[in-house]
């Protein structure tokens, strides 16, 4: 079979098509809906692996976080969870001093009703203006320094005024830009959840998942614990030393044990994670989804092969006569093959474009309804869509093509 015989057995499948649209199209069906979750299911996955590494990267390469409860990417808190004991203000001074490759360690404190049965949602108000879902916490000074936190306006609240319990607030600039709209808050006072501050500085945006706003309102910790007494949820964000992130790990978890009096018989009794290993587990489960969503696309492929070979089955019948004559005047039984073959592929090779632009176009609308998720459509996915396409026309064609091939000359000649 020469190129040129082949190129025209694609033209004569092409023609085949066009003569046939609504047919094809429903023959294909599947074939375009597959092809289609597949690529747009990559595009997707690949531009939240972006965000995310984006986010570990701005969160530093010497940063762990600890925790009692386990916030890594999984379902919900488990009743063992529910039992340990809380982080506490002491230890992470203690960590700090016994942890040699730690540089720093500033508690990060939360509202009641993050975890527990608080009732209500964080709010901010200014002026009869109202912010909701905001990331509402209590630090200190060391916060700002280890995480390489920019100020827009003013200045962070400092360890005397955390020692004081100072009224003050850092607001993020979404809030700022929420509530003051251009106007300078700098000494201006707010509301929030019923408890009155005033602002001291706003810090720069920071990293975050797409379609959710960085919103923090943050304030001293013993402010915080002056305005909530019952909140005992603490992180703690450890900043290891410069290239000691691994012993630093190590140095935490030993201490974290020995302070919490864990037995070495049992398993730790609080979470700890680096950025790089939350990426990982991360990594994991969008890999899972990706595997998940490939075999639920397989079904539309089934289908879709199924009625390529249903399709070319008819298409023999009806062409009988024109096989027995093609094998009158000398045509192989693999001419009669690739012709067929061809034809389904051509048929498959076009629902799966169809399917690759189908998915392409999702991928840009979630980009559209999500600016910072930088949705694209990885080769991989793209080599898989026409790979897929292609192979299923030869797989579900091969039947029909052979049954093509097998018939009489004879008995085709006189078919009516």
């Amino acid at each position: 079979m020469t190129f040129s015989e082949v190129r025209s057995s694609a033209a004569m499948a092409l023609a085949t098509v066009m003569e046939h649209k609504t047919r094809s199209f429903l023959t294909v069906l599947g074939v375009i809906i597959g092809t289609g979750a597949v690529i747009a299911v990559g595009s997707i996955i690949t531009g939240v692996n972006d965000v995310m590494t984006e986010l570990v990267s701005a969160m530093g390469p010497e940063t762990i976080l600890s925790f009692q409860f386990n916030l890594s990417f999984r379902g919900s808190i488990t009743p063992e969870e529910l039992k340990r004991k809380p982080f506490t203000w002491e230890q992470s001074q203690e960590l700090e001093e016994r942890c040699p490759s730690v540089k720093h360690v500033s508690p990060y404190l939360l509202t009641p009703n993050v975890f527990g049965p608080g009732g209500w949602t964080d709010h901010v108000k200014y002026h009869g203006r109202d912010l909701y879902q905001i990331t509402f916490a209590g630090t200190e000074e060391g916060y700002a320094a280890g995480e390489n936190q920019l100020m827009v306006r003013g200045r962070f609240f400092t360890d005397e005024e955390n020692r004081r319990h100072q009224p003050v607030v850092v607001v993020g600039e979404n809030v700022d830009k929420a509530l003051f709209q251009g106007d300078d808050p700098i000494g201006k006072w707010i509301e929030v959840d019923g408890h009155q501050l005033q602002i001291v500085g706003v810090i720069a945006q920071k990293l975050s998942f797409p379609g959710q706003p960085d919103q923090r309102v943050l304030v001293p910790f013993f402010t915080m614990r002056k305005m909530y007494p019952t909140a005992n949820e603490i992180m703690f964000i450890i900043f290891a030393r410069k290239g000691l992130v691994d012993r630093a790990m190590d140095e935490t978890e030993v201490a974290m044990r020995m302070m919490r009096r864990t037995p070495p018989n049992k398993p730790d009794d609080f979470w700890i994670s680096t950025g790089s290993q939350m990426l990982q587990d991360f990594h994991r489960i969008t890999s899972t989804v990706a595997l998940l969503m490939v075999g639920l696309s397989s079904i539309g492929l089934l289908v879709g092969g199924i009625g390529v070979m249903n399709i070319m089955l008819v298409s023999v019948t009806e062409r009988t006569r024109e096989i027995g004559i093609r094998k009158a005047v000398g045509a192989r039984r693999s001419d009669i093959v690739v012709q067929f073959l061809t034809e389904a592929v051509v048929l498959t090779g076009l629902g799966g474009l169809a399917g690759m632009t189908l998915g392409w176009l999702i991928s840009v609308i979630f980009r559209l309804i999500f600016p910072s998720l930088p949705t694209s459509v990885p080769l991989w996915a793209a080599a898989v869509g026409v790979g897929v396409s292609v192979g299923v026309g030869l797989f579900f064609g091969t039947w029909p093509a052979l049954k093509a091939a097998r018939l009489d000359p004879v008995v085709a000649l006189q078919y009516e």
